[in-house]
C-alpha cells in the first residue's frame, strides 16, 4: 500500500477504518490531529498534513482531537466500565441499579448505550447474564439449584428458573448436560479484543471491530452446541498476562491452552502457523509447500482467513509472494504493527 497524501486524504474523507493506526491527519487551521475515521467535518486538503505516529504529530505542535480521541486505544473499554466489570466478577450477587450509578456520577443512559453498542444488551441485562453464567457453573459442579438461586440474589426459584431459561435457553435442572462459552473483552495496545473460552482452553480471540465478528460467534456456538455468555473463565487471566508480556516484548510463545475447532486440513494449516518463529514470515505458497501440497495456496489462504484465534495462532506472519501485507481480518495496519513488534524482516 503506497501512502501518498492523496490516498491518505481520500481515506479520511471515506472514514476508512483499514487505515487506522497507519497515519494521523493534522489540521493546520485548528491545530488538532485525528484518526482516519474521525467523524468531525473534514478540512480542505491544503489545510492538512499527515504523520505516521501520534508522537510526531504532537512534536509538531498539534493536540489530540476531542471527537475521535487518537491517543486512546481503539475501542478501549472506559476505565469506569472496567471497574464495574471487576466488581461484578468479585461479587456474584451484586446488582448495580441506576440510582447507585448516579451516586457514582455515572450516567445510566450513557452506560446503557455503551453496553448496547459493545455487547448488544443493556447494562442490567449484562448483569443478569453474568450472574447466570456463574450460576450455570455452580449447578454443573453439583451445587443445588435452590442454593445457587439464593446466592445469585433471587428470592424465588420460579424467578430464577425463568431468568436462567431466558438467558441460557434451558432450565437449570438440564444444565448439567449443557455447555456454555465464556466471553470477555480484553484490552490490548492495538485495540480491544473478544476472548471466548471453555474449560479446555481459549477457542476465540478476535479484535472487536473485525468484520463479520457476529458470524464468528455464530459458527463457534454452532460448532460447540453451546451458548456464548458474558463471564469469567479460568483461562482468561493467563491469556491477559501472556498478551501483556507479548506486547511488552518479553514473550515469544504462548502457553495458554487452546481449543481449536476446524477440519483436519484447517487444523494442519493453523498448526503450521504456530510453528513460524517470531520475527519470521512466510508466503501462502511456502505454507502450502510445507503442507506437501504446493497447489493448495488458495485453500491455505482460506484457512488463514477463518482462523478464530488471532495472535496466538499467528496468521499475521503470512504475507503475499511479492512481500505485500495482505489478507488480515483485523486490519492490514494491525498486521503491520504486529510484525513491527516482532521485528520481522520482510522480503
Amino acid at each position: 500500500m503506497k501512502l501518498t497524501e492523496d490516498r491518505m486524504y481520500q481515506a479520511s474523507l471515506d472514514k476508512d477504518s483499514s487505515f487506522e493506526g497507519i497515519y494521523w491527519m493534522a489540521v493546520k487551521t485548528t491545530g488538532i490531529f485525528c484518526r482516519p475515521t474521525c467523524t468531525a467535518r473534514k478540512p480542505k486538503k491544503e489545510n492538512v498534513e499527515f504523520f505516521l505516529s501520534t508522537e510526531e504529530a504532537m512534536e509538531n505542535g498539534y493536540r489530540a482531537c476531542k471527537v475521535c480521541r487518537p491517543l486512546k486505544k481503539l475501542n478501549e473499554t472506559p476505565q469506569y466500565i472496567q471497574e464495574l466489570l471487576s466488581e461484578l466478577a468479585q461479587n456474584v450477587s451484586l446488582k448495580i441499579k441506576d440510582a447507585e450509578l448516579l451516586e457514582r456520577k455515572i450516567d445510566p443512559v450513557t452506560l446503557r448505550r455503551w453496553f448496547l453498542k459493545n455487547h448488544g444488551m443493556t447494562f442490567q441485562a449484562f448483569q443478569r447474564a453474568f450472574r447466570m453464567n456463574i450460576a450455570f457453573k455452580k449447578i454443573k459442579n453439583g451445587e443445588s439449584i435452590m442454593e445457587t438461586a439464593l446466592d445469585a440474589g433471587y428470592e424465588s426459584l420460579s424467578g430464577f428458573n425463568e431468568s436462567f431459561k431466558n438467558i441460557l435457553g434451558i432450565l437449570p435442572k438440564n444444565s448439567r448436560i449443557q455447555m456454555i462459552i465464556d466471553l470477555k473483552r480484553i484490552e490490548t495496545p492495538l485495540g480491544t479484543m473478544y476472548a471466548c473460552a471453555i474449560d479446555e482452553g481459549v477457542c476465540l480471540l478476535e479484535f472487536t471491530d473485525r468484520k463479520n465478528i457476529e458470524k464468528q460467534f455464530t459458527s463457534l456456538s454452532k460448532a460447540l452446541n453451546a451458548e456464548i455468555v458474558q463471564g469469567e473463565n479460568k483461562h482468561f487471566q493467563q491469556l491477559e498476562d501472556e498478551l501483556k508480556e507479548y506486547f511488552d516484548g518479553s514473550r515469544t510463545t504462548f502457553d495458554v491452552p487452546l481449543y481449536i475447532i476446524g477440519t483436519e486440513f484447517q487444523k494442519s494449516v493453523w498448526q503450521l502457523l504456530r510453528e513460524i518463529p517470531i520475527g519470521e514470515v512466510r508466503t501462502y505458497k511456502q505454507q502450502s509447500e510445507f503442507l506437501g501440497n504446493p497447489k493448495a495456496i488458495r485453500a491455505v489462504g482460506t484457512a488463514n482467513g477463518i482462523n478464530k484465534i488471532a495472535i496466538l495462532i499467528p496468521c499475521h506472519r503470512v504475507i503475499g509472494s511479492n512481500g505485500e501485507l495482505v489478507g488480515y481480518a483485523g486490519g492490514i495496519w494491525r498486521k503491520q504493527k504486529l510484525l513491527e513488534l516482532e521485528k520481522a524482516i520482510l522480503f
